[in-house]
């Protein structure tokens, strides 16, 4: 099965469970290169349909406070983009099966070499990237390259879009199309977007792909009301927050998404666990 075949089937599967897919994001090399692993064999273990694996950059444009503070703690201690495809591997060796998108920004993919990236990080056991700071207008290059390993590349599409652009990037997106749910950064927010749910029905009706909202959703309550809109849920910022400090990443990660893939379960599954621990 290729990388956008992964993807597909594991959305479909989650929509024959009556449930949006759950997406966490997680930086390489953070709290530590090695407590990268366990952690997230962690978060794949605990119900993550598919994993946004982060690769530390220095001028993460896209992100906000907590993500940024991760990615600069991972660069200080020697993470690079040869060690993030040597994580991924390593995933894939520990028997993690969900599919692995590949986040980070494009200067990282140029300087290492378009194709050469693409097809090790293929090779290593990615399914897709998502790049923030790529436009399609000048995407040709890594979506050839991706055509050819057969990987999703992920477009991003901000609630500020215009029905033209909605058009354009819906057309050209593969695997699924992400959402940004506010303007701004990445990070924790109290509250969801009161226009949120407007802007996801606006472009279902352009898009025949599933749709992922990420920024932002930080509770298993808010990743609950996406779940009922969308069909994905994308959390990063609140993951690491967990994970931050903590004597036990794993566990921390562990307990974290645990709650949010319990949240996303279809009405039934809760009241039937509800029940279970009630006579437990």
């Amino acid at each position: 099965m290729n990388g956008l075949e992964h993807i597909s089937q594991t959305f479909a599967n989650a929509q024959a469970e009556g449930r949006a897919a759950l997406m966490p994001y997680f930086t390489l090399g953070y709290p530590t290169p090695e407590d990268s692993l366990p952690i997230l064999q962690a978060i794949a273990e605990e119900g993550a349909d598919l994993i946004e694996l982060g690769m530390p950059f220095s001028d993460p444009l896209a992100d906000g406070p907590t993500i940024q503070r991760s990615t600069q703690v991972a660069l200080e201690q020697g993470m690079t983009l040869g060690r993030a495809l040597e994580i991924t591997a390593e995933l894939r060796s520990c028997q993690v099966s969900q599919p692995l998108l590949l986040m980070g920004y494009y200067n990282l993919i140029l300087a290492y070499g378009v194709e050469r990236f693409v097809r090790q990080a293929a090779s290593a056991g990615a399914d897709g990237f998502i790049i923030p700071d790529l436009p399609p207008e000048e995407a040709a290059a890594l979506e050839a390259a991706c055509r050819t390993s057969q990987c999703a590349l992920v477009y991003l599409l901000a609630p500020t879009s215009t029905p033209e652009r909605t058009a354009v990037i819906a057309a050209r997106t593969s695997g699924f199309l992400y959402l940004v749910s506010v303007v701004g950064v990445t990070g924790r927010r109290e509250s969801l977007a009161t226009d949120l749910e407007s802007f996801i029905n606006r472009v279902r009706r352009a898009s025949n792909v599933p749709l992922a909202v990420g920024f932002g959703i930080s509770t298993p309550d808010q990743a609950q009301t996406v779940g009922r809109l969308a069909d994905g849920v994308i959390v990063g910022s609140a993951l690491i927050e967990a994970v931050s400090g903590s004597a036990r990443p794993a566990e921390a990660a562990a307990r974290f998404v645990r709650s949010l893939r319990r949240a996303l379960e279809p009405e039934p599954a809760r009241l039937k666990r509800r029940r279970e621990k009630r006579a437990a």
